[in-house]
């Protein structure tokens, strides 16, 4: 799940520096309190903000009108962006309890289908790449992808400041992923992914929104957006079984649907190839976030639509 803030300006603002010292307090606090105070806490504090209607849940319910057909000013759809805070609110919670839950429990609390597309792809050598959207807790499941035997690589969003970046490397590390920085590295990132699939390994990715600007143009809810390009094109280039994966929270545990892989057309250019990847990868996204959508945390503006006004 890409975490909360990033930030152009090399020096921290006194607003970064304060989220990184609260994340830093969550690791270290919340793990030591009672889970039914700091869930109540969380679920307190998602609909103080939900009532405020700032930008990030005006955005949320624009987003969802897509996705559901309700009007964004319908009572209905505040009560559908009240559970999304919620749910929201609640994956940084469990970022915070991860690391001192036992690694057995997470996987027994996880209800999964379709882990045997993972486990055919990796024994033939072939590797996988687990695409997902920004849906339920994106680290538990990476947690219990680990757990049942599968570390895997994936890519972080460059945090500013530095400090929480480290942070949240380091919480995902311990959680069993290699994490490699989208931007500001050595360059070398789809590289290196390249390789851990074409050696039969496992890699995880957000699929559904473009953060370089350089993404493929897909349609999604009858309108135009841009994914990633890193995972059709590593299905393209390494043939490697590409998984779309859907994630929800089911009940006071965690649902994972792993879908059979999108197949690359055999006749086209790299680029057409690439597109019908893409276009199928978002295809079954569209399903799974229409099932879950209070578990669908797009705060952020993803239609192309969308972006056009603030172009101006």
């Amino acid at each position: 799940m890409t975490a909360p803030m990033t930030a152009k300006p090399d020096k921290p603002t006194t607003a970064q520096r304060l989220v990184s010292a609260g994340f830093a307090a969550g690791w270290a606090v919340v793990p030591r309190l009672p889970e039914r105070l700091t869930a109540a806490a969380f679920r307190v504090a998602a609909d103080q903000v939900w009532r405020r209607r700032g930008k990030g849940v005006r955005r949320l319910e624009s987003n969802l009108a897509r996705v559901t057909g309700l009007r964004a000013d319908s009572p209905e759809m505040r009560e559908l962006s009240k559970a999304g805070m919620r749910s929201y609110l609640r994956y940084f919670h469990e970022v915070f309890r991860l690391p001192a839950m036992d690694r057995d429990e997470v996987v027994a609390r996880s209800h999964t289908i379709g882990l045997e597309h993972v486990q055919e792809a990796v024994k033939a050598g072939r590797g996988a790449v687990l695409a997902l959207p920004h849906m339920g807790n994106w680290d538990q499941a990476g947690a219990w992808l680990a757990g049942v035997g599968h570390p895997f690589t994936t890519v972080a969003e460059r945090l500013r400041p530095e400090s929480l970046y480290r942070r949240y490397v380091s919480f995902r590390e311990g959680l069993g992923m290699e994490v490699l920085p989208l931007t500001g590295g050595d360059g070398l990132s789809y590289a290196t992914l390249a390789q851990r699939v074409r050696k039969g390994g496992v890699v995880c990715l957000p699929a559904e929104r473009d953060l370089t600007a350089k993404g493929i143009e897909v349609d999604f809810y009858g309108a135009r957006t841009r994914v990633p390009a890193g995972p059709p094109l590593l299905a393209v280039q390494t043939r490697c079984a590409l998984l779309p994966v859907i994630l929800w929270f089911e009940g006071d545990d965690w649902g994972i649907h792993i879908h059979p892989e999108i197949p690359v057309p055999e006749e086209g250019t790299r680029q057409e190839k690439i597109a019908v990847v893409a276009q199928g990868l978002m295809d079954v996204f569209e399903k799974g976030i229409a099932e879950h959508p209070q578990d669908w945390h797009m705060l952020q503006r993803l239609w192309l639509d969308d972006l056009e006004p603030r172009r101006g």
